[in-house]
């Protein structure tokens, strides 16, 4: 049987999340535009051309690996840096966004978010989310 759009997308996301480098959490993000085409992808890693936490270990602050950009923000800079548009795209992120990509994603001009687990979702991001009229969807496992 033919997998829909979003069962597709969301398991591109698990299979993105494999080349994460940060053990911490392996999180993917596909941005997908209007016309089901992929636009960019992302992991979570480290800046391009520094150690990897799976190598040197991780730098925390306040909880967090500092070292790591997220999922999304990877796949948001990769645009950025190549000149790619992502306004009204829809993003297929493997956990919630945290608020930071949250507000980076909003200001992006995704207009959709499509996440796989509800882990540690922020009340003000989902305020956010609210507030601009973004769909934020969960894709249990079960469905993708």
């Amino acid at each position: 049987m033919r997998k829909s759009w979003d069962q597709y997308f969301m398991e591109l996301a698990k299979t993105v999340a494999t080349r994460g480098t940060c053990d911490r959490a392996y999180v993917g993000c596909v941005i997908v535009n209007k016309d089901n085409r992929i636009v960019s992808t992302g992991y979570n890693g480290s800046v391009a051309g520094n150690p990897h936490c799976d190598d040197v270990g991780h730098h925390m602050r306040d909880g967090h690996c500092i070292a790591t950009i997220h999922a999304e923000m990877n796949a948001l800079l990769y645009c950025a840096k190549e000149g790619i548009p992502v306004k009204d795209c829809h993003c297929y992120v493997t956990h919630f966004p945290c608020l930071n990509c949250t507000k980076a994603l909003i200001q992006a001009g995704i207009s959709r978010i499509y996440y796989g687990s509800a882990y540690r979702i922020d009340d003000y991001a989902v305020e956010l989310l609210n507030r601009n009229g973004i769909d934020f969807i969960e894709i249990p496992p079960e469905m993708d």
